[in-house]
């Protein structure tokens, strides 16, 4: 577990301090769970069925040595049956790579960093919307989402705040978020972000006479 209750009670007096200067509205999400990459693990596989049976052969293993009554065998029965041998192989080595990968987690660490971001975006981009931040009345929604697994964070803005705020002023708040993960300090880091965050948007969507809280302020762990 990241957070006790009195980091909870921290992150959501936070989020608050920051909204009451800005008519913007934040949300804090992290992600503790783990991503899986089934397609890098399908990938790994079909490699391997199709590498692996092709290297015993080069090395010097044989149809025949499948078959007791290779020799016994006529031509056409000998082709028909390494064919099924090599692709008997090949499904056994599929399934094999499969497995190992998937029990053993190696689908995380042969993924590219990329794709992980990009996995990690993707989700984000998920809760933006079904956290309701594209409903606010002024489109001011903003999202701090953190992967604890990815060690990435991302900052998501709505278009009322992405139109008058440029992407690099979310730098600090990135840092801070991502800092405090590494360093084992998950609710000091958010607390900063959010922080950082509020003064962004305090300098440019001050807090409106009549503006009212239309987002929760806790945190939400995935």
């Amino acid at each position: 577990m990241l957070f006790n209750d009195a980091d909870r009670a921290r992150i959501a007096a936070a989020i608050a301090a920051a909204e009451a200067t800005t008519a913007g509205e934040i949300v804090v999400i992290i992600n503790t769970r783990p991503h899986r990459y089934a397609a890098t693990m399908l990938a790994a596989a079909a490699l391997a069925a199709f590498t692996l049976p092709f290297a015993a052969v080069l090395a010097g293993f044989m149809p025949s040595s499948l078959f007791p009554d290779w020799d016994a065998l006529d031509a056409a029965t000998r082709e028909a049956r390494a064919i099924e041998g090599f692709a008997a192989v090949q499904a056994l080595v599929f399934v094999a790579t499969l497995a190992l990968v998937a029990l053993a987690r190696l689908d995380r660490t042969l993924t590219p960093r990329g794709l992980r971001r990009d996995r990690v975006h993707a989700a984000a981009m998920t809760q933006f919307r079904a956290r309701g931040l594209t409903r606010t009345a002024g489109r001011t929604g903003v999202l701090l989402y953190l992967d604890e697994a990815e060690h990435v964070a991302e900052v998501i803005a709505d278009d009322g705040v992405f139109t008058c705020v440029a992407p690099d002023e979310w730098a600090e708040t990135i840092t801070a978020l991502t800092s405090g993960i590494k360093a084992g300090r998950a609710a000091d880091g958010l607390v900063a972000a959010i922080g950082r965050a509020g003064a962004v948007l305090a300098r440019h969507l001050p807090r409106n006479a009549d503006d009212v809280n239309e987002l929760p302020d806790g945190l939400i762990e995935l």
